[in-house]
């Protein structure tokens, strides 16, 4: 297949992504020194592109390098108390000087129209003005702050007024109070509260890294709000925590999905957005319902699960004692501590690829996205494996499998073991993905 072919595959596998994202508000986060990367031309053509496909965008952008330089340039002293700068008369005159600088630098390169460049044609309108209303943190351990301060209301409406005309939405980390007052608020204080107030569908931030990291420095690729609390109370970088915090709020208070990806990467922005596998790390909002690997415990829940299939024939039935010797197959998601739904995952090495089996939901549970969710941590369960494909066979679900990307397989094409293994009686279809 030539880069041509390749291409036009790839846009139609993005098609259901742009379809699904047309007419979504996305808050994107970066800091000052992202905007100093070489990469961020990139970032702005990826950013008018969301916008020609009709992405509600809001940037929101930081300035803390640029501030510091400014204070090291005119030999000000930085004023450092528990991690927040104190902002006196003159630390204010540095961060206007920067956010104001960075502003027009972002929205020059919005303008950009040239010929034969990704902006072309694009005619970005960028709106800002002062949408983030703030008040002083005040006095704390004896300590004034000053003219820093926390973000006390966002205007929502202003911000949606300008989106629906077209405009992208461009905020500073300052903001202004009913008294006249500026105040040098956090970068994501802004963000966070951005998204949250706007009931935002994505919150992205931009990082150095190429999303969230474990202990061992590898990439998580998704992860609910809880692993990112866990990823706060190990993390002793100051920046790294707000970023954390920001996330974290936005989970808890409805924003559904935030992405965390990198700003060195020319195509990282657009990988999250519109591929199946994503580039960086992707955090949904916690359930109530738990998703998680089965245990021992589980084998009685997950037998009064499949007992009514099993009785229809629609599923192959298994003993109590087979399940008690597979459970490390199982992956459950329970309410109250009572299991609504499982599956398994049967791996077959020798051919890169695993079944997909004993997908159950509980009737009263049935309708929202409880299979999806369960088949996802199926797929990456085998990535882990080093599979690079996973097939199913089923005598009633063909249709739901094609619409979550499966592909019917001729029997002959299964692994060998699964091949003598199968019940002509049955006459189970076969769907495979690759991975």
């Amino acid at each position: 297949m030539n880069s041509n072919e390749d291409n036009v595959k790839w846009f139609r596998n993005a098609a259901p992504y742009i379809n699904a994202h047309r007419g979504k508000t996305f808050v994107l986060m970066f800091g000052g020194e992202a905007v100093q990367h070489a990469n961020f031309a990139n970032i702005i053509h990826d950013i008018a592109l969301l916008r020609s496909l009709g992405v509600k965008l809001v940037l929101v952008h930081g300035a803390r390098v640029q501030i510091e330089e400014r204070l090291k340039a005119r030999a000000l002293p930085q004023q450092i108390e528990g991690n927040i700068r104190i902002t006196d008369a003159d630390t204010l005159m540095a961060v206007k000087d920067a956010t104001g600088s960075l502003r027009i630098h972002i929205e020059a390169l919005l303008t950009m129209g040239l010929v034969n460049s990704p902006m072309h044609g694009a005619q970005i309108r960028v709106s800002t003005g002062n949408f983030v209303i703030a008040k002083p943190i005040g006095v704390r351990d004896g300590i004034d702050f000053k003219h820093t301060g926390l973000v006390r209301r966002i205007d929502a409406e202003g911000i949606n007024t300008q989106l629906d005309f077209g405009s992208i939405v461009l905020l500073s980390p300052v903001g202004y109070s009913s008294t006249g007052e500026v105040f040098n608020l956090a970068l994501e204080d802004v963000a966070a509260k951005t998204a949250i107030a706007l009931k935002a569908d994505k919150l992205i931030t931009l990082t150095e890294q190429a999303g969230l990291l474990d202990k061992k420095g590898a990439l998580i690729r998704s992860c609910g709000v809880a692993t990112v609390s866990q990823l706060l109370a190990e993390q002793d970088d100051h920046v790294q925590q707000l970023l954390l915090k920001a996330i974290i709020q936005c989970g808890k208070q409805g924003v559904e999905r935030c992405h965390s990806v990198s700003y060195t990467s020319d195509s990282a922005l657009l990988q999250e957005l519109f591929t199946r596998d994503g580039a960086g790390t992707l955090i949904a909002k916690d359930h109530q319902e738990q998703l998680s690997a089965a245990s021992i415990d589980d084998v009685g829940g997950i037998v009064e699960l499949i007992a009514p299939l099993e009785a229809e024939g629609v599923l192959v039935k298994r003993s109590r004692e087979l399940l008690e010797i597979e459970i490390d197959r199982f992956t459950v998601i329970k309410k109250e501590d009572v299991i609504i739904a499982c599956a398994a995952l049967y791996p077959y090495p020798e051919a890169r690829t695993g079944e997909i089996a004993c997908l159950v939901i509980h009737p009263d549970y049935r309708g929202g996205n409880r299979g999806i969710r369960l088949i996802q941590a199926l797929e990456q369960a085998a990535k882990r494996q080093n599979l690079t494909s996973i097939f199913v066979l089923t005598t009633v679900s063909a249709h739901w499998f094609i619409e979550q990307g499966y592909s019917e397989q001729a029997i002959d094409k299964l692994p060998e073991g699964k091949q003598e293994m199968y019940n002509i009686q049955r006459k189970s279809k076969a769907f495979t993905k690759l991975i």
